[in-house]
């Protein structure tokens, strides 16, 4: 190889070798700062794009988890109320049986009705106020629906729960005869009708002993939905426990693609290190070099 001043070309291998060094040294530098192996798509795009999906699907399968947990809060609400509804059933029984005696006198009738028909009043009120999140659970004059939605953002993950509690008036109290339908990862529930008391006045023995065996039957719709209602909590239950699973175990391969193998990096970071010496020392060399030149000019 002749001697030149015009390439160093020696020193061009030691610098292109340098750069790539270097580069490696900062990627791996970047690592072991981030925790993550992946940084970029140049890192790994396969990988980069693997990580993205399954970020996407814990992100999905969290809110899903939460969605859940609402819906099994608005079902409470509604088992609350429904209990209070059994309380004023039960004191309605006993009215309608004191009332339904033939001993009573007409003032007395008078004062079970009263008490009767606040009861009534009071069941209303409680199927038009009660809320969840300031929407009605019980719709006062229809019934009330509302889809849970859960899924893991892809198409063939994603299933919904119509939750649907029937009307609570007066007029509808429980329900009885509802259907539970499921079909394409949807479950429906179209509720039935509940028992209607707004009619019964315990004005006398008669109607008092009519008005007995509507709120007896009352007592049993508000117990059907009191059990689906249940049922429907243990279901929304048994989903977000699922989904918490589930996105344990999609984070958990997340982390298997991105996450910085630390005893590797460490190794490499040595490796760099010294390839990083070593190259400034070549490039170093091999510019001294060319100054051999200026002995053959003396």
């Amino acid at each position: 190889m002749s001697l030149g001043v015009l390439n160093n070309i020696s020193a061009i291998y030691a610098e292109n070798n340098l750069n790539q060094t270097q580069s490696s040294l900062q990627g791996v530098l970047t690592q072991l700062s981030s925790g993550s192996r992946i940084n970029s798509g140049a890192d790994d795009a396969a990988g980069l794009s693997l990580a993205n999906g399954l970020q996407a699907n814990s992100a999905a399968l969290t809110q899903s988890a939460a969605n859940a947990t609402e819906g099994v809060g608005l079902l409470q609400v509604a088992d609350g109320a429904l209990s209070q509804v059994t309380n004023l059933l039960n004191r309605a029984v006993t009215l309608a049986t004191e009332a339904s005696n033939g001993t009573l006198t007409t003032a007395q009738n008078t004062a079970a009705d009263q008490e009767f028909q606040s009861i009534l009043d009071e069941i209303n009120n409680i199927g038009s106020t009660t809320t969840y999140n300031s929407n009605q659970v019980f719709g006062g004059t229809a019934a009330t629906s509302v889809v849970i939605f859960t899924g893991d953002g892809s198409s063939s993950g994603t299933s919904t729960d119509t939750l649907s509690l029937a009307k609570l008036s007066s007029a509808g109290v429980g329900d009885t005869g509802g259907t539970l339908a499921y079909a394409a990862g949807a479950i429906t529930y179209t509720p039935g009708t509940g028992t209607d008391l707004s009619a019964d006045k315990l004005d006398t023995a008669a109607h008092a002993t009519t008005a007995l065996s509507d709120v007896y039957t009352a007592i049993q719709d508000v117990a059907a939905e009191r059990g689906y209602v249940g049922s429907q909590i243990n279901t929304l239950t048994a989903v977000s426990n699922v989904e918490n699973t589930e996105q344990e175990n999609v984070t958990s391969a997340e982390n298997a693609v991105t996450a910085t193998d630390y005893a590797a990096a460490s190794s490499n970071l040595s490796k760099y290190e010294i390839l990083m010496q070593t190259g400034i020392s070549a490039l170093a060399q091999a510019n001294s070099t060319q100054q051999m030149v200026t002995k053959l000019l003396q």
